[in-house]
């Protein structure tokens, strides 16, 4: 089978701020665990240890930041912070009070592809010649040893590198006392493949909305301004008709708009679940009296529950929206028989535990998914056909699932068609049995 409905912004400025702060944190005297092949570095060079002269004034004048800090202008100037720097997530660059760069960690190699032992002892503009979108020098506009004492650094934004790559950089000023001479500029990168994702997702999201809307809304408005203004011109039969397909695609509009709401709340932890007992046996049966009373065989499902089956606490109408999605899925891009197996069972759960569940295996005997796919079916708008779908379903299924603490997975079945397998968690809610 190949199904077709499944549909998922960052921490980006928490992640630069949390490397900032992991610079800035006093910290006790940690032994280095070596690394077999640095890419990094950040011994101070020669010039870093010369006391610099003019307006940032004598080294000597602040042997300790504000922010606790050290400042041992020796080799091992990273040590005190407990922590390799090649160990950071982010691209790290330290510049001293001359401008000269004293460290460069091995993410901000990787990132400029620069090597980092040649990076050390430049001054920061040669070794990070930034610009701005516009072509303009960024250090050059932001001189942060020469312009207003009062600014601690600069906020995240996109620059460009030599070549035109672009990155995400963001700095701090750390001063000897507010107001204070730059004693350290530090720096962080980070590529922006991520944001990328993000954004190519969020306009990939805009692009189906609009297509999903355009054919049902195009419908509503035909239809309508034609029996207003021949309403008299029509028989009852097709007055009818038109009537019903208004409603139909106002139904489907209805339901995209609950899908972009429901994936709203997933990607913010926000979706609710109202649990209380259901029979998901009896809900399997409503589905497939659903599905027949709309055309299908009877004799295409096959409906398969063990019994005792557990106490299962849910939320009813998510519930109808997973069997919905999974049966419809099966019915439209499957073929054959439709199995659905009712079983008790036991499960790991998130935190690793074993507890009792209920599965509900979905079954049918078309061609299966392509093992190459399998990986993307729970992912945002991927559709294993072209026989309609927002792609947004089984990426909804999957975040329902995951709110009641269960777990869902795709295969093939014993047939050589797509099988869907979710468990729920069994038993009475915490608050009810306390």
């Amino acid at each position: 089978m190949t199904v077709g409905t499944n549909s998922s912004p960052g921490a980006a400025k928490a992640a630069g701020a949390q490397v900032l702060a992991t610079v800035s944190q006093l910290a006790g005297p940690a032994a280095r665990v070596p690394v077999q092949q640095p890419q990094g570095a950040c011994a101070p060079p020669p010039q870093a240890r010369t006391a610099p002269t003019g307006p940032a004034g004598p080294a000597a004048a602040a042997p300790e930041l504000s922010d606790g800090l050290e400042l041992s202008d020796g080799p091992g100037d990273h040590a005190g912070l407990g922590i390799d720097p090649d160990d950071l997530p982010d691209g790290l660059v330290v510049a001293d009070a001359t401008g000269r760069v004293i460290c460069f960690n091995s993410a901000a190699a990787r990132i400029t592809a620069l090597v980092a032992g040649e990076a050390l002892g430049l001054g920061i503009e040669h070794a990070l010649p930034l610009e701005d979108l516009e072509g303009r020098r960024w250090w050059a506009l932001t001189d942060p040893y020469g312009g207003l004492a009062t600014r601690r650094g600069q906020p995240e934004r996109n620059l460009l590198l030599p070549g035109g790559r672009e990155v995400l950089v963001s700095a701090r000023y750390v001063r000897t006392h507010p107001k204070g001479p730059v004693r350290r500029l530090v720096v962080t990168l980070r590529g922006t493949e991520a944001r990328r994702r993000t954004e190519r997702s969020h306009a990939e999201l805009i692009a189906t909305v609009a297509h999903e809307l355009r054919s049902p809304l195009t419908s509503v408005k035909g239809f309508t301004a034609t029996l207003l203004a021949k309403w008299e011109r029509f028989t009852d039969d097709q007055k009818r008709l038109m009537l019903e397909t208004v409603d139909a695609d106002a139904n489907r509009v209805t339901r995209l708009i609950a899908e972009l709401l429901d994936i709203s709340r997933i990607d913010s932890g926000r979706l609710e679940v109202r649990r209380q007992p259901v029979d998901i046996s009896t809900a399997v049966g409503r589905h497939v009296q659903a599905l027949t009373a709309n055309g299908q065989a009877p004799e295409r499902f096959l409906v398969s529950v063990s019994r005792p089956l557990p106490d299962l606490w849910a939320d009813p109408d998510k519930i109808d929206q997973i069997l919905g999605n999974l049966l419809e899925n099966a019915v439209r891009h499957g073929e054959g028989t439709v199995t659905i197996d009712v079983t008790p069972t036991s499960f790991a759960n998130a935190a690793g535990k074993t507890e009792k569940g209920t599965a509900v295996t979905v079954t049918d005997e078309g061609p299966g998914i392509p093992e190459e796919s399998m990986g993307r079916v729970f992912t945002r708008f991927w559709r294993g056909s072209k026989r309609g779908g927002t792609g947004l379903g089984l990426y909804i299924v999957k975040g329902i699932v995951e709110a009641h603490g269960g777990t869902i997975k795709v295969g093939r079945g014993p047939g050589g068609g797509a099988e869907f397998r979710f468990i729920l968690p069994v038993g009475a809610p915490a608050y009810l049995t306390q």
